[in-house]
């Protein structure tokens, strides 16, 4: 039989599967967003999609006001770093809350500081850029201290944001010094709410007010702008090359490049034509060394540089090869991957290379960059342009995985012979069995496997190798989630 002829018996040999795997999960107990899952509802694909783009809540203040305290608090573990030194968080880190029912992700913010090193910055430049990265603002005070005129700077610029805010009066640890928090009233924010972070005294209150603040879902991060020339983020730790690329893609000196790391600010869009289409560059600035010890210029610039690559779409990350591969540069590819964009790794000023460096530096990749070996790589030189024409099939092969769907009869049929060449291990004399999967949603393309027991991580990391072999997946992560439902009792 030839190809053509066995080509429609094996479709129609995949729906039998597809159908007689749904048929069996009626023995199984399943949720209503189950059975939508299973039966392809496009309203639950809908709230799959939105799963990942929760509502963002910045924690922002003077230092030592408290921040981290609260968010210590809020997510109920001890995760942000709390000193009584002013300034301790300068990194931006976000951490998954969860109050009455509602989940969002809290975003702990470094102090502001009046004046900062290198290029100086207003208040109020530092406080929009943070503001930007939110839907909705837990603005701390220090009841004791009072309103400063930092805080007074910063109330302007919240009020210019539109955002919703809502007014932390920390520190007050009894119904005496209440009193303090009223005197807040002067901002005028609305209502003071008295909290004692480190006591937990208030903070249920805070949170109501905040939930009635929050959109259902972030209209900040993760928004898609539809249609238009596809979004490429330019990333990598300074003097990497990642201006210098830029002008050479686009033909004139369009950012400044200098040997001094960290000469690029702000993230710098540019529409340049490549293998016959446009695309949306954007330059952002180098993600430093120890960012959590950068002050005012360098911690905003990496607030700036996440979120330029919250709205790309594939993520190109320069790595100097002249150099050992770096715990920054592994921080930075870390980042595209836990974003869920698709990636392309450029390995920059390969015209430099000498023999043994070359040979030394394979050794690197395949011991550092270990965890990414399905994303393509590209070795350039930024200047003087050699190969870089190879980056558009890169970045086209990335973005086509990173919008491929797999049909649910031809998974499930890949992923009954993958079990049955290679079933799951026995463990406590349980073997658990794939019952069926589907692929809710694609950029990146996720995947739910329903199951009658707990699947290992170490047979999920087998299951992903098995379809990025079969189908393709050459440039974006994938994401498996495992559902164990039991059998319905009689």
């Amino acid at each position: 039989m030839d190809q053509q002829d066995s080509a429609p018996d094996s479709a129609e040999g995949s729906e039998q599967v597809e159908t007689a795997l749904r048929a069996g999960l009626s023995q199984f107990e399943l949720t209503e967003e189950d059975r939508a899952l299973v039966e392809g509802d496009a309203a639950a694909l809908a709230a799959v999609r939105t799963e990942t783009v929760r509502p963002v809540v910045a924690v922002v203040g003077r230092p030592n006001v408290g921040k981290s305290t609260l968010v210590n608090r809020v997510i109920g573990r001890r995760e942000a770093v709390v000193e009584d030194v002013p300034g301790v968080t300068r990194d931006r880190v976000s951490y998954d809350a969860e109050w009455a029912g509602r989940d969002f992700t809290l975003v702990d913010t470094g102090g502001w500081e009046v004046s900062a090193t290198g290029i100086h910055l207003r208040v109020a430049e530092q406080a929009e850029v943070a503001v930007q990265l939110a839907d909705a603002v837990l603005f701390i005070v220090d009841a004791k201290v009072g309103a400063t005129d930092t805080d007074a700077a910063v109330v302007r610029l919240l009020r210019r944001s539109g955002k919703p805010v809502v007014l932390v009066a920390n520190k007050v640890d009894d119904e005496r010094t209440e009193a303090d928090a009223a005197m807040l009233w002067s901002l005028g924010l609305g209502q003071p709410w008295p909290v004692s972070a480190l006591h937990g005294r208030g903070s249920g209150d805070v949170l109501d007010a905040l939930l009635d603040a929050l959109p259902a879902t972030s209209a900040v991060v993760g928004e898609q702008m539809e249609g238009g020339p596809r979004r490429v983020a330019l990333l990598g730790r300074p003097n990497v090359g990642k201006s210098s690329l830029l002008n050479k893609l686009a033909g004139t000196e369009r950012v400044v490049v200098d040997e001094v790391a960290g000469t690029t600010r702000d993230p710098v869009d540019e529409i340049i034509e490549l293998g016959g289409r446009a695309w949306r560059l954007v330059d952002t600035a180098g993600i430093r060394r120890g960012v959590h010890q950068a002050r005012g210029a360098d911690f905003y610039a990496s607030l700036r540089t996440q979120t330029a690559l919250e709205k790309a779409e594939v993520a190109v990350v320069l790595i100097d090869v002249s150099e050992s591969i770096a715990e920054q540069d592994i921080r930075v590819v870390q980042q595209v991957v836990d974003s869920g964009r698709a990636l392309v790794v450029a390995y920059n000023k390969w015209d430099t290379l000498d023999e043994e460096r070359a040979h030394y530096l394979e050794r690197e990749i395949e011991r550092e960059l270990v965890q990414i070996t399905w994303a393509p790589r590209v070795n350039i030189s930024a200047a003087t342009g050699r190969h870089v024409a190879r980056l558009v099939p890169a970045m086209e092969t990335a973005l086509d995985s990173w919008d491929r769907r797999v049909p649910t009869g031809r998974l499930n049929a890949f992923l009954g012979e993958v079990v049955a060449a290679q079933p799951h291990p026995v463990r406590s004399g349980k073997q658990p069995r794939i019952l069926f999967a589907t692929q809710p949603d694609t950029r990146p393309p996720k995947f739910v496997i329903f199951a009658s027991g707990f699947i290992e991580a170490g047979y999920r990391r087998f299951l992903e190798r098995r379809l990025r072999e079969e189908f393709g997946f050459t440039g974006t992560p994938i994401e498996i989630s495992v559902r164990v439902r039991e059998k319905r009792r009689r």
